[in-house]
């Protein structure tokens, strides 16, 4: 048997074993709001409730996602569709806005509303979630609030003008502030998830609008948020898509992080997870318009060379969080969702390009991760370490952190390699 083999025949059975004995459990005995229904998300380094329990539609809408895709891989385990469910008749119940259309932003943990603001990251969020529940569980409610989320984007969000979306608006759709609201910017972030969310979409629904919007998006992307010479993804953007130095903005896990290595004045940053995520998103999305399988394979090639010449750790793995395009990280922390996402975009750039350093990149990350980023003890990931792995925020759960990235890269990682293998033999 060939190293190879033998080296995804380990981490295969150590990434399944993480999912089915780690994540899956540890969330369905704790993320339940078996009071009020929908999920709690806030847990200390020893899994237990940190007393947070406002819930926002990023991680109630992850959590939908994550136990409908689960149930789609274990079929025979009932109560993951049966949490997925009564997620679903929470949030529809206390964040669907009845007199606007369209989902806030926050509530407390009983549904009473806290923020009402549209942010088109959350709507993306809602369209991905509720397209992947009905494809998991056959119930048509999903897909019914799915499609009207996106009726809604395309008639009070689109940029018919310039193209892509407006991002930042309030309960009745008018664009917010400019600014830290960033009602004037654009990003490659919501764009990218808007991509994400439309190929779901377009793969419950079969239908060419939706296939139609998700090839208009990847245009959108391609033509003005990707680099090709320097290889990197672009941040932020302002309305004409010219890009502007990237700045925090209301409502966003980077305004919120609250700790770790910070760049102090705005500057033409990229995130190597993001940009390595966006690869192997854009390789589904791809799946799904029926491209052939080399077709995205130039600017997959771009974005993984660009991550491991400048965010990836050669010494121990993983990567950092952020960088300018040319030259070493300016941030060399490590947060949990850049070192899952990038499992899943080595994997893939290994098995669309071929060449052995990317998954060699996805098994020193993969090792690093094992050893350092998941606490084996609770089953989840830490949020953010020091570059040599030394803990900085050992919670495994917040308002932003579920089961998306850690456990989507489990399943996306079992998946790929079970492939990889089928074809050594």
């Amino acid at each position: 048997m060939s190293q190879l083999k033998i080296n995804m025949e380990k981490a295969l059975h150590e990434i399944s074993s993480h999912l089915e004995n780690g994540i899956i459990p540890f969330w369905l005995q704790n993320g339940i709001d078996n009071k009020h229904g929908g999920y709690l998300t806030n847990f200390d380094e020893d899994g237990k409730p940190t007393g947070g329990t406002d819930k926002y539609i990023v991680t109630q809408t992850r959590m939908i996602w994550g136990l409908s895709a689960f149930y789609r891989a274990y079929p025979e385990n009932k109560v993951l569709m049966k949490d997925a469910k009564q997620g679903v008749d929470f949030f529809i119940r206390h964040f669907w806005d009845k007199q606007d259309g369209g989902w806030y932003w926050k509530t407390k943990q009983d549904g009473t509303l806290i923020d009402d603001g549209k942010v088109v990251y959350g709507q993306s969020f809602a369209i991905y979630a509720l397209a992947e529940y009905t494809l998991a569980t056959g119930d048509p409610i999903g897909l019914k609030y799915a499609e009207q989320t996106f009726d809604l984007l395309q008639k009070y969000c689109a940029d018919t003008y310039h193209g892509g979306y407006y991002e930042n608006l309030e309960k009745d759709w008018n664009p917010s502030e400019p600014g830290f609201a960033a009602g004037d910017r654009k990003s490659l972030d919501i764009h990218m998830h808007l991509m994400e969310a439309f190929t779901t979409l377009a793969q419950c629904s079969n239908k060419q609008i939706h296939r139609r919007k998700l090839a208009e998006v990847i245009a959108v992307i391609k033509h003005h948020m990707i680099d090709m010479e320097k290889g990197c993804a672009l941040n932020q953007f302002d309305l004409a898509f010219n890009p502007i130095p990237a700045i925090n903005i209301r409502r966003t896990w980077n305004a919120e992080r609250g700790a770790g290595e910070t760049i102090d004045q705005p500057m033409d940053t990229t995130s190597y997870g993001h940009n390595v995520e966006l690869s192997w998103l854009l390789n589904r999305a791809g799946e799904v318009l029926n491209k052939p399988f080399d077709y995205y394979n130039d600017i997959t090639k771009k974005l993984v060379d660009h991550s491991l010449n400048y965010g990836f750790d050669h010494e121990l793995g993983g990567v950092f969080r952020d960088g300018p395009h040319n030259g070493p990280a300016l941030v060399n922390d490590k947060e949990w969702w850049q070192n899952s996402e990038v499992l899943v975009g080595y994997l893939d750039a290994y098995e669309k390009l071929g060449d052995e350093k990317y998954f060699d990149a996805f098994l020193k990350t993969w090792n690093f991760d094992n050893k350092y980023m998941i606490n084996h003890d609770v089953g989840e990931w830490r949020q953010l370490l020091k570059k040599d792995g030394e803990v900085i925020i050992a919670n495994i759960g917040n308002p932003w952190k579920a089961l998306y990235h850690s456990g989507r890269s489990m399943l996306e990682c079992i998946q790929r390699i079970q492939r990889l293998i089928q074809q050594l033999n």
